[in-house]
């Protein structure tokens, strides 16, 4: 695994040495324009898993924002394709070879608290982990990271507290909230909403969790954005879709672009 993993950091390398790397989910591929930008496909990156799944673009650019050095994931794979947990954070553990120090996650969720509407972008603070699985699974690979690191600030409190204030002079209202990760692909029920409501959850989605796992393990330092994108099963009068994911994501791209392109400088 780490000859992979240090063969696909090899290919990354030569589209420059990014010290932040953001991924970006469903319907936000377009979100973060870069100056400069150097793209490799999924395809064209040693090791690299292939997404499946409509609004996710498979590609990784390498630029410049404010004169940073940025790296840019549009699209990421998901359990619920078949894909292995350690497949799923391969991309993570790849950019941590590279150098990246920051990794800013981005998603689409469900939105479970009461007073969370689809458009609202909230700042995750914790996570529930009911994949059923966990990456780190297996042999511990020591060269990234110990066999048991704290998750007591998964998502880093300091990056949240300066994209508050990013976002508080760019007049964009963020939340903050726990997500809780399903492996999909299948929407939840509304009594396993009400279940997921009762452990202390206040979103719920298909991914972000074993991400943000493996870049702890690492030693990366994460935020994580979630947009919401539709009220979740019992919460919604409607059935829930993939389409309406895509449609509201998209409605969304252009204010969290507005608040990374503000924010990256300061990570």
């Amino acid at each position: 695994m780490m000859e992979r993993i240090e063969q696909a950091a090899a290919a990354l390398a030569r589209l420059g040495r990014p010290e932040v790397a953001v991924v970006l989910g469903s319907g936000l591929s377009q979100v973060l324009p870069l100056q400069g930008e150097r793209t490799l496909r999924f395809s064209d990156i040693p090791g690299f898993p292939a997404p499946t799944v409509a609004g996710h673009a498979g590609e990784v650019a390498v630029g410049e924002v404010s004169g940073r050095t940025v790296l840019v994931q549009r699209g990421r794979v998901h359990y619920y394709e078949g894909h292995e947990l350690g497949e799923v954070v391969f991309p993570v553990r790849v950019y941590a070879v590279l150098g990246v120090k920051v990794l800013v996650l981005t998603n689409a969720s469900g939105g479970i608290a009461f007073g969370l509407e689809p458009g609202d972008l909230v700042l995750l603070s914790d996570h529930i982990n009911l994949l059923g699985g966990n990456p780190l699974r297996g042999p511990n690979l020591a060269q990234l990271g110990p066999r048991f690191p704290d998750m007591t600030a998964a998502y880093d409190p300091e990056l949240r507290r300066r994209a508050r204030e990013v976002a508080w002079d760019l007049g964009i209202t963020v939340k903050e909230g726990v997500y809780l990760a399903t492996t999909g692909p299948s929407y939840e029920t509304p009594a396993e909403i009400r279940a997921f409501r009762a452990l202390g959850a206040d979103l719920v989605g298909m991914s972000t969790v074993p991400e943000a796992i493996a870049a702890r393990h690492a030693g990366l330092r994460v935020l994580a954005i979630s947009c919401v994108t539709n009220l979740a099963a019992g919460v919604s009068p409607t059935p829930l879709s993939h389409e309406e994911v895509i449609v509201i994501t998209r409605r969304k791209a252009g204010e969290l672009g507005r608040l990374l392109l503000a924010l990256i400088p300061k990570l």
